[in-house]
């Protein structure tokens, strides 16, 4: 597992850029809209990762992803919420 912390006004693609070379190999890599652009799709793609990544609502190209499986994404947020507490 990893974590990196970042102030709260740093944009998601600014940590995953800082990150990137340390993520660890998956076959899915699941996320929210924020991390959502071509290049992130295409890095990932490069190390046989899938994303499970909603598009941006802005986004002109609609992009498919696997909506059962990203609703587990909620299990981490909510123990975010619980440290958080």
């Amino acid at each position: 597992m990893l974590l990196h912390l970042t102030a709260g006004q740093v944009s998601d693609h600014k940590g995953t850029r800082e990150v990137l070379e340390r993520l660890p190999q998956a076959q899915t890599l699941i996320a929210d809209r924020g991390y959502d652009s071509n290049w992130f799709r295409n890095e990932q793609a490069a190390r046989g990762i899938t994303p499970c990544i909603p598009g941006r609502i802005n986004r002109k190209q609609v992009i498919g992803y696997d909506k059962a499986l990203y609703k587990q994404r909620h299990k981490v947020e909510n123990m975010f919420a619980k440290i958080k507490d």
